[in-house]
C-alpha cells in the first residue's frame, strides 16, 4: 500500500479536478445538472480505467473509494457538488458508484481470471448508462415500467447496443480476436442481461446493478 500512496494522490487529484470542472459548468456556464453529472460519470469512468495499472493493492481502492464516498456524503449534507445532486429525482447513484468501482477491483483480483472482470463492467457502466439515459430523455418513445422503474424502449435499445459494442471490442483486445457463432449468443446474452438489469433498476441502483450482472454473465457464460 505504500507504493500506491503517489498514485491515491495522483488519483484524487484528478477527480477533484473533474468535480471542480461539473460545478464551474454548473455554476458559471449554468450548464444543466443532468449533463454535468452525465460528465462526472463518465468522466469517473475513464479515470477509474487506470486503477489496475496504477494501483496493486485493493485496499488502496477501497480507501480511495471510501475517501470520495465520505465526500459525497458531506456535500450532500452541506449542498455542496450541485452538479452532481440538483437533479428532480431521487438518486443514491453517486454514491453507489465508488462501491461499484470497488467491487469490481476486489472481483478481479479474487476471481482471478483476469483485468476484463474489472475493465467490462466499469467501461458498461460509465459509457452505456449515461448515453441511454440522456437518448431516453431526449427521445422518450416508447415508455414502459418495470418494477418500478421508468424507461423507453429507446433508451434500452441504445444501452443495448452500446453493451454489444462494448463486449466485443473489450473481448477483441483482451481475449481471443476471432468469434465463433457460439461466442457471438454469448456476447448477445451478457448484452441483453446487462441491458435488462439496468431496466429493473431505479434511483441511481443501476449504478450496482450494471456492473454486478456483468461481472455475473462473464463468470456464468465465459468460464
Amino acid at each position: 500500500m505504500k507504493n500506491d500512496l503517489e498514485s491515491i494522490l495522483l488519483l484524487g487529484t484528478l477527480f477533484l479536478l473533474l468535480f471542480g470542472l461539473a460545478e464551474l459548468l454548473y455554476q458559471q456556464f449554468k450548464v444543466k445538472a443532468e449533463f454535468t453529472r452525465k460528465l462526472v460519470h463518465v468522466g469517473t469512468g475513464i479515470i477509474c480505467m487506470s486503477f489496475p495499472i496504477l494501483i496493486s493493492s485493493h485496499w488502496s481502492v477501497f480507501i480511495l473509494c471510501g475517501l470520495f464516498t465520505l465526500i459525497l456524503l458531506l456535500s450532500i449534507k452541506f449542498s455542496l457538488l450541485k452538479s452532481i445532486h440538483a437533479i428532480d429525482r431521487k438518486s443514491v447513484g453517486s454514491l453507489a458508484y465508488p462501491a461499484a468501482v470497488y467491487l469490481c477491483f476486489l472481483a478481479q483480483v479474487l476471481l482471478d481470471k483476469g483485468s476484463i472482470f474489472y475493465y467490462l463492467p466499469l467501461l458498461t457502466l460509465a459509457i452505456c448508462d449515461p448515453m441511454a439515459a440522456l437518448s431516453g430523455k431526449k427521445w422518450p418513445y416508447g415508455s414502459y415500467r418495470l418494477f418500478g422503474a421508468r424507461k423507453t424502449l429507446l433508451g434500452s435499445a441504445v444501452f443495448f447496443v452500446c453493451a454489444l459494442i462494448t463486449v466485443v471490442v473489450i473481448g477483441h483486445y483482451m481475449q481471443e480476436p476471432s468469434l465463433h457463432m457460439s461466442e457471438i449468443t454469448m456476447i448477445c446474452t451478457l448484452a441483453l442481461v446487462v441491458t435488462i438489469a439496468e431496466a429493473c433498476s431505479k434511483d441511481g441502483y443501476d449504478n450496482i446493478s450494471i456492473p454486478v450482472s456483468s461481472m455475473l454473465s462473464l463468470y456464468v457464460l465465459f468460464p
